[in-house]
């Protein structure tokens, strides 16, 4: 069937501001737990990953789009190197094979929600539904359930930490935004993420929710600079935190 309406896509008409929901620290909720699953419950998303040498994480939000998602992994896969995909269930069940792919190509697939909502103004039930809605489709069409969760907007909340600890998930935000929704333009998009490249940083981009083709056009080239300057494009593993 034809692709649903991009997931994520109010985002990309929002104008170019602050959002009031962007990666606020979350306190006064008491120290991390960590329930009979094992996930700890944390307060705030994990932000970086370890800097042991010059290691950069590339995520992928909203998708996977046909449009779009074939032509970044086709670029990965020239390069050898592996990314995250935060991808949405609805989205994820009109392209399973997108989903085969990335598992065959190494790629790590977290967990988008279902529809792109804003989970702070849900209630808990439908937080769960929409988390769970979706590790069961990336269990189906991926062959395992996501270990990581991204709230959509960047829009974090207790009921968002304790529901993606209960299934397993560790919350993962981004150390450096492209804003490659508001379609800034390639040389942008490049130029943000070869200043932003750091140990241990995690870049934000979409492989859906509106145009991206300047996503694919960017990637083509900070990647290859990425990976001559010395840059380790990786994946994160769950041991670190």
């Amino acid at each position: 069937p034809a692709s649903p309406p991009a997931a994520g896509a109010p985002a990309a008409r929002r104008p170019l501001r602050p959002s009031e929901y962007r990666l606020r620290p979350l306190t006064g909720y008491g120290p991390p737990r960590t329930p009979p699953g094992g996930t700890p419950v944390r307060k705030e998303p994990l932000l970086k990953v370890p800097d042991d040498g010059r290691t950069v994480v590339l995520t992928f939000d909203d998708g996977p789009d046909p449009r779009y998602t074939p032509d970044i992994l086709d670029t990965l896969a020239r390069h050898e190197v592996r990314a995250m995909f935060f991808v949405c269930g609805e989205m994820a069940g009109y392209n399973p094979g997108l989903l085969a792919r990335m598992a065959d190509e190494g790629h790590v697939v977290g967990n988008h929600t279902w529809s792109h909502p804003l989970l702070t103004k849900l209630r808990r039930r439908t937080v769960r539904s929409e988390m769970e809605r979706t590790s069961d489709v990336v269990e189906k069409h991926y062959g395992s359930r996501p270990e990581w969760f991204r709230a959509p907007y960047g829009a974090w909340n207790r009921a968002t930490f304790e529901l993606g600890a209960e299934l397993g998930m560790e919350p993962l935000a981004w150390t450096v935004d492209t804003l490659d929704w508001t379609e800034p333009g390639a040389r942008t998009i490049v130029g943000r993420v070869e200043d932003g490249a750091a140990p241990g940083v995690v870049v934000l981009s979409h492989d859906a929710g509106g145009n991206r083709s300047q996503t694919v056009k960017a990637l083509r080239s900070y990647l290859p600079h990425l990976l001559d300057s010395g840059y380790h494009v990786t994946v994160p593993r769950r041991e670190y935190v």
